[in-house]
């Protein structure tokens, strides 16, 4: 037994890997794997080489071999000069950049979409990076306080009050509308059929108004006292700095532990206080540009990142809605999502342009860009919201009942085990709805708005500038920018779906 044990081969140590076979790695291997492995795969190979070659090949031929890439007028693009058939007309670019970016906005204030440009950036691209801090404060400073910054920088212009002066303002708008209601309903009630309903309407709701008109007195009082002082900016914005740390003071336990919000609420007031004071806003700020200045890239980015950023927001509180157990909720945020998603874009944005200014006060305007920007936002937000709605449907029910077991509240359990789930379900479907929004802004065009391609389509009647070629060089150019935006998006939703579920990898 011991003699045939020891004269066992055995052995010692493991034979060196050999290369794999040529012809199932590298380019031969793919070719054989994967292109020519089949009847079908041959077809469809041969099909793409050609589609490939009929459209890739002209392409780099027209933007890059035959392009002329100098020039100061449209006598560099013609064929007849350059000597050979001319492709892209690049100086035409270089020539309308400016216009192409900021539209008509005034040449010696361009600096200050440069400004708003960077900001964005400085505060995009750290959020957007996971293991950098402060991402609370990062999406703060992004989502709130850098709208208002840039609005005033854009548009320009100061103010003349601050938050009690707004709060009475919307309050006395708001009571306005209702004596004005109460008004033309018993002026109808004169002549109309239903003069007895309309008469009771009216009278219920003008005291309605008049109790309003005396519970906010004090208020509107106060802001009349404000408004002729000195100095009313800071004054309203030294008593709303009181008023609001205290209730948040106050809200967050008071003496014990409140003394965090009041220093989180007077730290935000010193930053708002400072913007104001930098940029001039108690002085007149800066000179005022109308939008109907505004243009080019300027505006595409505009319209795309307000209504991507407000869209989300109303699409998720239109889903919970939807799912809720009150009826009124449920009916109305049902009603909502159907009527907006059988409407076509067009007839809301031509709704908000020429229409939503009948239906209010004549005292009560709304910049047309504004209008706009509403319109769309209420638009994606019902399609994000059958979006989010998917995701909520694909949480299993046991994780709710989990939840309720341990003794979380429904907010709880919405906020930190549902929506967080359900949304990263849906990020292809909402990020495809991104990418939508963004060439869909476009449309803005047909209500006097000119975005990218309403500028590029502008800078085509220019003669200086006409050639055979123009007009091919202009939409490639736009082409590339827009496939430069959505591609990102793509790209970088997909490592977010990627990096959100590592719990799922193979």
């Amino acid at each position: 037994m011991s003699d045939i044990t020891s004269s066992a081969y055995v052995r010692q140590d493991l034979l060196t890997e050999r290369p794999a076979p040529v012809t199932t790695t590298g380019f031969i291997g793919l070719v054989r794997t994967r292109l020519f492995n089949s009847p079908t795969n041959i077809l469809l190979t041969i099909v793409g080489a050609l589609l490939l070659w009929f459209t890739i090949i002209p392409a780099v031929k027209f933007l890059m071999v035959d392009a002329v890439w100098t020039g100061k007028d449209r006598t560099a693009c013609l064929t007849e000069n350059a000597g050979f058939a001319v492709g892209a007309c690049w100086p035409y670019i270089q020539a309308k950049l400016p216009q192409l970016i900021y539209g008509f906005y005034p040449e010696a204030e361009r600096w200050r979409v440069n400004l708003t440009l960077a900001l964005s950036v400085v505060l995009l691209v750290p959020l957007l990076i996971p293991r950098l801090p402060s991402k609370g404060l990062n999406a703060g400073l992004f989502f709130f306080a850098f709208p208002v910054v840039a609005f005033f920088l854009l548009h320009g212009g100061g103010i003349k009050g601050f938050g009690l002066s707004w709060t009475a303002g919307l309050l006395q708008l708001f009571d306005d509308s209702i004596i004005g209601a109460g008004q033309v309903l018993l002026s109808l009630s004169k002549t109309s059929a239903i003069a007895p309903l309309l008469w009771g309407v009216g009278n219920l709701i003008l005291p309605v108004g008049v109790a309003i008109s005396w519970l906010i007195f004090p208020l509107v009082w106060l802001r009349d006292q404000i408004q002729g002082a000195g100095q009313p900016v800071w004054t309203d914005v030294a008593i709303t700095t009181v008023v609001v740390s205290l209730i948040a003071f106050a809200l967050g336990g008071g003496v014990r532990t409140g003394w965090r919000a009041l220093a989180s609420s007077i730290a935000a007031f010193v930053a708002i206080a400072a913007v104001i004071k930098l940029m001039g806003l108690d002085q007149g700020g800066l000179p005022i540009v109308t939008t109907n200045l505004w243009g080019g890239l300027l505006v595409t980015l505009v319209v795309s990142v307000t209504g991507i950023v407000t869209s989300l927001p109303i699409g998720i509180a239109l889903a919970l809605g939807r799912r809720s157990t009150i009826p009124l909720i449920r009916i109305f945020s049902i009603a909502f999502i159907e009527f907006w998603r059988g409407v076509p874009l067009i007839t809301v944005l031509f709704f908000a342009t020429y229409m939503l200014p009948l239906f209010l006060p004549g005292n009560f305007t709304v910049d047309g860009l504004v209008r706009a920007l509403i319109g769309i936002a209420l638009f994606t937000g019902a399609y994000q919201a059958e979006n989010v709605r998917g995701g909520l449907a694909a949480i299993p029910r046991g994780q709710g009942e989990a939840a309720a077991a341990l003794g979380l509240s429904w907010w709880k359990t919405t906020s930190l085990i549902v929506l967080p789930q359900a949304l990263r379900h849906v990020i292809p479907n909402l990020v495809n709805s991104f990418i939508s929004l963004f060439k869909d802004t476009s449309l803005v065009s047909i209500v006097a708005l000119f975005d990218l391609l309403g500028s590029l389509r502008a800078s085509f009647s220019d003669p200086k500038w006409s050639t055979p070629s123009t007009a091919f060089t202009g939409f490639a150019f736009a082409g590339i920018i827009y496939f430069i935006f959505c591609f990102g998006m793509s790209r970088y939703s997909l490592f977010v779906e990627h990096r959100l579920n590592a719990h799922r990898r193979n």
